[in-house]
């Protein structure tokens, strides 16, 4: 198959109750459209032939022998259906309930969805919930089928009774077919071709509802993205190329482009695309994993998602509305902390609100839900640690997958739907303008850090307000101005008297207070400073306005005395009686843990 094919195929998962008729449907599709191997219709009308039952266009499906001995699909079946417009991928979902979790693995990954109902059944409970799944799944492009037609007489009133109720639900949970279509699968009516027995129905056959679904963009004519896998630097026999190194997930990246990183917003041209052993190309694409060097010595981290200036950008953002699946053995749960990971991007994350879940074992829809138990699927809001790059399913599916990590395990995954504003928002327009402006110089950070042995680091003390971390964080510079370091005491006073001496004390000048402090430090950083800095009750409130003006990797954040009032994420705590006895040596130790020393001084990253 080209690769100009695979571009253009359609991926479409088919669900319903048990006993629906789905998997005729399909079988009938596949027939019609000559999309089955040779002679596999004979073979199957065969075996039922020397079986001793009635040819069923479902058998096409079900090639497991337990699927035929038990009757009902019990995997996702996955099939190709081909038409002169185009491929596609057919995902034939169960619908009995206990394998719903097997219909996660097929929503999770469409781009459309056909929904099949008897007529003469009408709609059941789990044609509800299936309606519920593929919404919360992102699967918007819908076409239902209201199936076995040549059982009600294909009767116009029960059509539209059953039309009726089901487009009401649907718009309930916010979603609207593309259209409603009357069927007999086993007859063959209005799938390939339409029904003389209904006259009265003037909408598209089922294919028809297939070729008027929109496919995803393909990924090389989507906008470029790149996640950051790591940044590496040569300094070996002239080489002092610093390579910006990952996978094209989307689009394609060409020397003397202008690319953005996100969520910092640093930009630089494109210098030189860079391979293995080969003449460097010119371009990278969709699926490669390459580098590159830019024409300025920006810093950059793992971690960030590399798009082109012009085109659609990623959204920045630490609130996300998710559709999400947990295969954890504890529920996930508001208030607890977990890991999430998009892309190249590690963030904390909570659960803020869980909007509904929808059990797969009992088919029972909460809305809302204090828990999403295990195998259950759910729409929820996350609240990350710190604000990343994020593209919606909608527009580039490779930048909206995620997975949740509970303690070591992968509990968890799903979709990003939507960006959701939150409070950082407005500081951060201005901080990504900021380094848009950034003058840069002649001198690269890794030769500052090399030539100072340290890398640029933020070590911020805080605690209760009566808590003495002032005396602390002197002693360290003391002892770290002894060693030859080059590091810089900075109290809140300095500040307050200071550059914000124009500013009240009131709880609505806090956050200005907070975006001066990540100024100013974001300048020391540059500079290649260890900066040792000292506020009284931080709160992680403060500490997102500190992380969206300074690289939050840059942070270490210390705990001075009693925790109990405290709800800071921090890198380490100190009692006031530990601080007393080792506190100096225990602050020193962290920064060695965390890399904030060089070796000897002329030495080079192997790594930004």
């Amino acid at each position: 198959m080209s690769s100009d094919d695979s571009r253009h195929r359609l991926t479409v998962v088919i669900a319903g109750h048990v006993d629906h008729g789905k998997s005729t449907v399909i079988g009938r599709l596949l027939a019609e459209t000559g999309s089955l191997p040779e002679g596999k219709l004979e073979q199957i009308r065969a075996l039922c032939q020397r079986a001793g039952r009635p040819f069923e266009y479902a058998y096409l499906l079900d090639a497991l022998k337990d699927e035929r001995a038990q009757g009902i699909t019990i995997d996702t079946a996955r099939v190709f259906l081909n038409t002169p417009a185009r491929e596609y991928l057919v995902l034939d979902a169960p619908g009995h309930v206990e394998f719903v979790r097997n219909l996660v693995t097929g929503a999770a990954r469409a781009e459309a969805g056909l929904l099949v109902i008897d007529a003469h059944e009408g709609v059941r409970e789990n044609s509800r919930r299936h309606g519920y799944l593929l919404g919360m799944l992102g699967v918007s492009q819908l076409a239902v089928i209201v199936n076995k037609m040549d059982l009600v007489g294909y009767d116009e009133q029960v059509f539209r009774r059953v039309a009726a109720e089901y487009t009401a639900f649907l718009a309930e949970i916010g979603l609207t077919p593309a259209s409603v279509i009357p069927v007999s699968a086993r007859e063959g009516a209005n799938l390939a071709t339409r029904s003389e027995r209904m006259t009265w129905y003037d909408g598209p056959t089922v294919m028809e509802a297939l070729e008027g679904f929109h496919g995803a963009v393909a990924p090389s004519s989507a906008p470029f993205r790149m996640p950051v896998q790591d940044v590496y630097k040569f300094s070996g026999n002239g080489d002092d190329r610093r390579i910006v190194a990952g996978t094209v997930e989307s689009g394609s990246v060409t020397v003397g482009d202008e690319v953005v990183f996100y969520p910092s917003g640093k930009r630089a041209r494109v210098r030189t695309v860079e391979t293995f052993a080969a003449e460097p190309p010119r371009q990278a694409e969709a699926g490669q994993a390459t580098g590159f060097t830019l024409d300025e010595q920006i810093y950059v981290t793992r971690g960030e998602l590399v798009a082109r200036a012009g085109q659609p950008q990623p959204e920045v953002t630490s609130r996300l509305r998710v559709g999400l699946f947990w295969l954890g053995r504890r529920p996930l749960v508001p208030g607890r902390e977990y890991l999430l990971k998009l892309g190249t991007a590690r963030v904390p994350v909570q659960v803020e609100t869980i909007h509904r879940s929808l059990d797969a074992a009992s088919l029972e829809v909460r809305s809302p839900a204090d828990a999403v138990e295990r195998l259950e699927v759910a729409e929820c809001t996350l609240a990350l640690g710190r604000a990343i790059a994020v593209d919606p399913v909608t527009r580039i599916p490779a930048t909206a997958r995620f997975v949740i990590v509970d303690r070591y395990d992968i509990a968890g995954g799903g979709l990003v739907r939507e960006a959701l504003t939150d409070p950082q928002r407005p500081l951060r327009d201005r901080i990504l303008l900021r380094n848009y402006k950034w003058e840069t110089s002649f001198i690269p950070a890794e030769r500052r850090a090399a030539r100072y042995r340290q890398q640029p680091t933020m070590l911020l003390l805080t605690g209760p307000r009566e808590v003495d971390r002032k005396r602390l964080a002197k002693a360290l510079e003391s002892r770290l101005f002894e060693e030859g370091q080059i590091v810089y005491f900075l109290g809140m006073a300095n500040l307050l008297y200071g550059v914000d001496s124009d500013l009240g004390r009131e709880a609505e000048d806090r956050a200005e207070h907070m975006r001066r402090l990540a100024e100013i430090a974001n300048l020391l950083l540059d500079a290649g400073v260890l900066l040792l800095v000292t506020a009284a009750e931080l709160t992680t409130a403060d500490l997102a306005l500190i992380r969206t003006g300074v690289p939050p990797e840059r942070i270490l954040t210390v705990w001075l005395g009693d925790r109990a009032a405290g709800d800071l994420p921090v890198d380490l705590h100190l009692s006031e009686r530990d601080a007393a006895a080792s506190g100096v040596e225990r602050l020193r130790a962290l920064l060695v843990e965390r890399d904030a020393f060089l070796g000897t001084a002329g030495s080079a990253f192997d790594a930004s």
